[in-house]
């Protein structure tokens, strides 16, 4: 019995390392500023995808601005089954638009097969740098 929970315990283990290794990261790049307040539509930043839950068939890729979190900058949903580059322009997305100061926005990336989800991951960074 003892050997079982600890087998139990082990794969436990096993499972939460291998969704700890799901990571995304970017850069803002050629972000532009927003107009007088007002976000824009432009292209996504690009993404390095490392880790990527095996199964995976898409990624959809969300950003909330973690100092105004009720507004919807939205995202989009790429086709990807293992670690690489989601290029910028990609999908379209509501630029960064912090009114007169310096905002922290969360990129979540999450991995489904199908409706199911595998795996989410998220990284941060500030706008303007």
């Amino acid at each position: 019995m003892r050997s079982l929970l600890l087998s139990v315990a082990v794969l436990g283990l096993s499972a939460t390392a291998a969704a700890a290794e799901f990571t995304i990261s970017f850069q803002w790049g050629n972000t532009p500023a927003c107009n007088n307040g007002r976000a824009k539509t432009i292209g996504n930043p690009a993404f390095v995808v490392r880790g990527l839950p095996a199964g995976t068939e898409t990624v959809e890729f969300r950003m909330k601005d973690l100092d105004y979190p009720q507004y919807n900058h939205g995202g989009g949903k790429v086709r990807m089954a293992g670690n690489g580059t989601v290029p910028a322009g990609i999908f379209k997305y509501k630029s960064p638009c912090p009114p007169g100061r310096v905002h922290t926005y969360q990129w979540t990336a999450t991995a489904r097969k199908g409706n199911t989800v595998l795996g989410t991951a998220a990284a941060s960074r500030k706008f303007p740098e």
